[in-house]
């Protein structure tokens, strides 16, 4: 997978997010894109070691903010949820390989 730039996030530069992950390290993140799915929103963050592989590891998350519009990320628990949630995903990844072409 190549590097997308992200048309739901204005700005040009990247932005980044911090993951602290499971076995207490903590992964950089390039947000991909903020979508929404079923009234819920949602974020994909590409691991930024991964950039330019061919092949890489996207992270999905449920996105909320909070009344100061703070962001916060949930785990997607349900299987159903995650697969609705992976399934626009990859129609998102179709549109954005298929404009640069």
């Amino acid at each position: 997978m190549g590097r997308k730039k992200n048309s739901a996030i204005p700005d040009e530069e990247d932005i980044c997010v911090t993951l602290d992950m499971e076995d207490g390290t903590q992964e950089e993140c390039e947000i991909l894109t903020i979508f929404e799915v079923n009234g819920n929103d949602y974020i994909a963050l590409l691991p930024e070691e991964e950039l330019d592989a061919e092949e890489a590891t996207v992270y999905l998350y449920r996105y909320l903010e909070d009344a100061d519009g703070n962001p916060s990320l949930e785990n997607i628990s349900s299987d159903a949820e995650y697969d609705a949630v992976a399934e626009r995903f990859d129609e998102w990844l179709e549109e954005a390989e298929a404009t640069e072409d």
